[in-house]
């Protein structure tokens, strides 16, 4: 029995060194750069520790901003982008012939390169000195006045991110989904019909449970995803964020990093470990709901 244990150490020490050098050693320092109060990355040099760097973020109206769009993006997108997947993945599973090419047309957009993604929509929505933008000129049609959407009020540039953003995830969360239905056993459903069970008492009694895991999984990974949002802001608005209003933790982090107002690692290190903390509370918190409504 110990022999096999330790054959089976062997075989973990490869991901565990791997892990421990790219991701636990990172954390550390990076928490440990959290508390160096004026650290010089050239020097190598801090001249104090403590709170003041989570003190100097926490009342920064940059970082402040960035929060309120991450957790708008988050409560707006999770929930909806799941919701939709759900609702076409069941319209697929429904649907015999040609369920193939319509999980392809779904899937399409999450193969797509991101920026180019981004920059169709900003064909779409932007209004610039020769065209109101696609989206503008349907609302036209309808009665409604133009908005710019790219540069405007922060009500449409927020429509417009979230928007995106659901549109980038939904393809993988179709594929998990259509997956999940499709290992239903159908003995549950035939038994539920003969039974004379209503549909949506089947979807609430049957199918939802049955595919709780894989919803469980997606809400986790949506919860996560959003949250490190940066790249579907830089493909909409640019790279000066700030400016825009539009910016999220991640992007806040890398401003701190690289950005005009770079060169500041306590600052960007205090801010990742507040990113770190929100994270891991809110998986917590979907961990203890899992509990009473994941069934295996």
């Amino acid at each position: 029995m110990e022999k096999k244990q330790w054959k089976a150490w062997l075989y973990l020490l490869p991901a565990i060194l791997f892990l421990g050098v790219f991701m636990v050693y990172p954390l550390v320092d990076v928490f440990v750069y959290s508390f160096e109060e004026g650290y010089n990355s050239a020097s190598q040099t801090f001249f104090g520790t403590g709170f003041y760097n989570y003190s100097y973020v926490l009342h920064d109206p940059y970082f402040l901003q960035a929060v309120k769009n991450t957790f708008l993006l988050v409560i707006i997108t999770v929930p909806l982008s799941t919701g939709l997947a759900l609702l076409i993945s069941l319209g697929l599973n429904a649907i015999k012939p040609l369920r193939d090419l319509y999980q392809t047309v779904f899937f399409l957009p999450y193969v797509t390169n991101t920026l180019a993604v981004g920059l169709v929509f900003m064909i779409l929505f932007k209004k610039t000195a020769y065209s109101e933008g696609l989206v503008n000129l349907l609302i036209g049609w309808f009665g409604g006045t133009a908005v710019d959407f790219i540069e405007g009020p922060y009500w449409a540039k927020m429509f417009v991110l979230c928007f995106y953003t659901i549109w980038v995830v939904l393809p993988f969360k179709i594929l998990i989904l259509t997956g999940a239905l499709a290992s239903v056993n159908q003995d549950y459903y035939n038994a539920a019909r003969i039974d004379g069970t209503s549909k949506f008492r089947i979807f609430r009694r049957i199918t939802l449970p049955m595919i709780s895991p894989m919803l469980f999984y997606l809400i986790i990974t949506g919860f996560i995803g959003a949250f490190k949002a940066y790249s579907d802001a830089v493909a909409l608005f640019g790279t000066n964020l700030n400016a825009a209003g539009m910016n999220t933790i991640v992007g806040y982090v890398y401003d701190m990093l690289y950005g005009d107002s770079g060169g500041y690692p306590s600052y960007a290190s205090a801010a990742a470990i507040i990113l770190f903390v929100i994270v891991l509370t809110i998986t917590c918190i979907n961990l203890l709901v899992k509990k009473n409504h994941v069934y295996y």
